[in-house]
């Protein structure tokens, strides 16, 4: 039976597209492992990318790229307005097609050991691999970043889950785990005050009192002269984009700010949208199977499975 993992490393790069090309080029060899999409951001100096693979080949396919990255970045020269903590800073894997997040979190733990004893790179379990529960937030896990991690790593509860106990001098630290569908989702907001960024992304994420499942930061955005409200919905049908945008632009107008626009980072599922959809045309007895795509992608489904013999 054909099974399917998605996965989304981030990497502490988004200035030199040679090195993120060399790191995504690790994948060619693997005929079972597909890149989806690929974006860098500058001002965030991170790439994110987005690939999906049998259980056996994504496994190995992660380790090369995590190892290409730890040759080619060099975090004690590396500055940029997202938190990081290492040159592959963070490893999730997303179980989409006939796979468990049971298994998801198996495969997390063969990968982040492999890393760890290979690489000499500390790994940390996160989310559903997490084997205490302060670990289960990355954003835990990850405060204090590169720079602070060489004493919080010698702190008591801190030993890393895999490696050595002491950060790596150039790829620092990294984050493995099998957690839910995430969507990377930035508003930008048309004025240069970073404090209104921040306190809109207070009002916002579940840590503060705003959504269960939004984490948000303000960012700087220096390039363009604007500042960004950073999220991650962990659950976008419990908290979904429409209820979380409408309060970012209810927010905004206190300030006399306008929203300049929104970024999706990596790969969005299509009910999220479709909710939008919902949501701002007021559709009426709507449902997702009346979609074309989704349509199509149901019958080169069935396709497939005839193909291979599959039940």
């Amino acid at each position: 039976m054909l099974k399917l993992i998605e996965s989304v490393p981030n990497f502490s790069e988004g200035r030199r597209i040679e090195v993120v090309e060399e790191i995504i080029r690790t994948c060619e060899k693997f005929d079972k492992v597909w890149v989806l999409d690929w974006s860098m951001d500058y001002d965030h100096n991170r790439s994110v990318v987005t690939l999906i693979g049998t259980p056996e080949q994504i496994n190995d396919a992660l380790f090369d790229m995590t190892k290409k990255a730890s040759e080619l970045i060099d975090l004690r020269k590396h500055k940029g307005e997202h938190p990081r903590m290492g040159a592959t800073d963070v490893i999730p894997l997303v179980p989409i097609w006939n796979c468990k997040m049971e298994e998801c979190i198996e495969i997390s733990k063969e990968l982040g050991k492999r890393i760890g004893e290979e690489l000499n790179i500390p790994v940390y379990l996160y989310e559903k691999s997490a084997t205490k529960p302060v670990r289960e937030n990355l954003a835990e896990i990850r405060k204090g970043e590169f720079e602070h991690f060489h004493e919080k790593i010698l702190l008591e509860g801190w030993e890393p889950d895999f490696g050595p106990r002491k950060v790596h001098p150039t790829a620092g630290v990294t984050a493995v785990g099998a957690r839910e569908h995430l969507i990377a989702l930035n508003v930008n907001l048309r004025t240069d005050r970073i404090d209104i960024a921040k306190n809109i992304a207070k009002a916002v994420r579940h840590s503060s009192g705003g959504f269960r499942y939004v984490k948000a930061i303000g960012i700087e955005l220096k390039e363009k002269g604007i500042v960004q409200v950073s999220m991650n919905l962990t659950n976008y049908k419990r908290s979904p984009i429409h209820r979380v945008f409408e309060l970012i632009k209810l927010e905004a107008e206190r300030y006399g700010v306008q929203i300049a626009g929104t970024e999706v980072i990596g790969l969005i599922p299509m009910d999220a949208l479709v909710k939008v959809a919902e949501f701002y045309l007021k559709f009426e007895d709507f449902e997702s199977s009346r979609i074309l795509e989704k349509k199509l992608l149901e019958i080169f489904s069935k396709e497939l499975v005839k193909e291979n013999g599959e039940d």
